[in-house]
């Protein structure tokens, strides 16, 4: 019932602002020109071309990346790519070192093999 009864009272009025005045001027605006549509679309696709820039390398790669799948791939891609060169780098190090271990098991059982000759394991 109150409901109903506030909507039946005038509002409030607003006290007096300064800026009234103002904002009453404000309110004559002149007419916008006829090509301001035409002006519009011509600022946007000079400020677009200017923001790609022309085609190359790195603006296509950034178009790529941009896609989450894309970037998600080549993140993956360059994980498995350093496990994959870590791996071969363990590797070649173990083998260093059996080589290591067989020349110096070698030196060890005949002595009088110089150190620096290669041995043959069989």
């Amino acid at each position: 019932m109150r409901y109903a009864e506030s909507l039946s009272q005038p509002p409030m009025p607003t006290p007096h602002d300064p800026l009234d005045p103002l904002l009453d001027r404000w309110a004559d605006v002149p007419a916008p020109p006829a090509d301001l549509s035409a002006e519009v679309w011509r600022r946007i696709a000079q400020h677009e071309e200017t923001l790609h820039g022309p085609e190359g390398f790195w603006s296509g790669l950034d178009a790529w990346m941009s896609r989450p799948p894309f970037a998600a791939l080549f993140i993956t891609s360059c994980a498995l790519l350093g496990l994959f060169l870590a791996e071969v780098r363990i590797n070649r190090q173990q083998r260093d070192q059996s080589t290591e271990l067989a020349r110096s098991y070698v030196q060890l059982i005949d002595p009088l093999l110089k150190v620096g000759e290669p041995t043959r394991i069989p």
